[in-house]
């Protein structure tokens, strides 16, 4: 998925005209904490909340507020992974989306981001999370597919995070079967140490209601 799939109509920029109190106003409306600032239709930065408190005169227009703003932005045909990357960089709530030429497009924001990596990343889909450790010099997806398609089951999705200050890394992974213990087995048969999993159980049917609630968390 690309970034310019990924532009929402809800946000509307601001421009350097506006006043730093209808940023606060647009931004407790659509439950933002960040929004872009447009100059004659050309993106000039991203304004936050806090940077606007700080100021004292309020009903001033941004381009006296602010003499220079950050611009975090990502190309409309950027990978939603860069997407990701860069909020996460720049702890930001909505991410400005530009052509190759920078200009503006539109934007997104953190609830439509997390709504469309739920949706693709198998979030919803019934199915066991395992989590595994590994060296990362033996790290291999095709040997831990093989393990899993082995027991009759299939990956749904996969992640990997890893750590400066270790050499191992850590695989979650969702699988398309409720009851895992067939390959556990097989991993600490290979060696895999399993940290974790999650199975289904006949008390742990709110995994859905407890994704729906995140995410009207995020929205409202």
């Amino acid at each position: 998925m690309r970034a310019f799939e990924l532009i929402t109509e809800e946000i509307p920029p601001l421009t350097h005209k506006d006043s730093g109190e209808k940023a606060l106003r647009w931004m407790e409306e659509f439950k933002v904490s960040h929004l872009p600032v447009l100059k004659n239709g050309n993106f000039v930065g991203l304004i936050s909340e806090t940077d606007i408190l700080d100021k004292m005169d309020l009903d001033e227009k941004l381009d006296i507020l602010f003499d220079h703003l950050p611009r975090p932005y990502v190309f409309g045909d950027s990978h939603i992974y860069e997407v990701l990357a860069k909020v996460s960089e720049h702890r930001i709530s909505v991410m400005p989306i530009l052509d190759r030429d920078e200009k503006y497009l539109g934007c997104t924001d953190v609830y439509r981001l997390v709504t469309m990596i739920a949706n693709t990343g198998s979030i919803k889909e019934v199915g066991g999370i395992l989590v595994l450790e590994v060296n990362s010099v033996d790290y291999s997806m095709a040997q831990i597919a093989q393990i899993v398609e082995g027991n009759n089951a299939r990956i749904l999705s996969s992640y990997i995070m890893s750590s400066p200050d270790t050499t191992k890394l850590e695989i979650t992974l969702k699988i398309n079967q409720v009851e895992l213990t067939s390959i556990i087995r097989t991993f600490e048969r290979y060696d895999y140490v399993v940290k974790a999993s999650y199975q289904k159980s006949s008390g742990d049917d709110d995994i859905q209601q407890r994704f729906d609630a995140l995410m009207n968390f995020l929205k409202f």
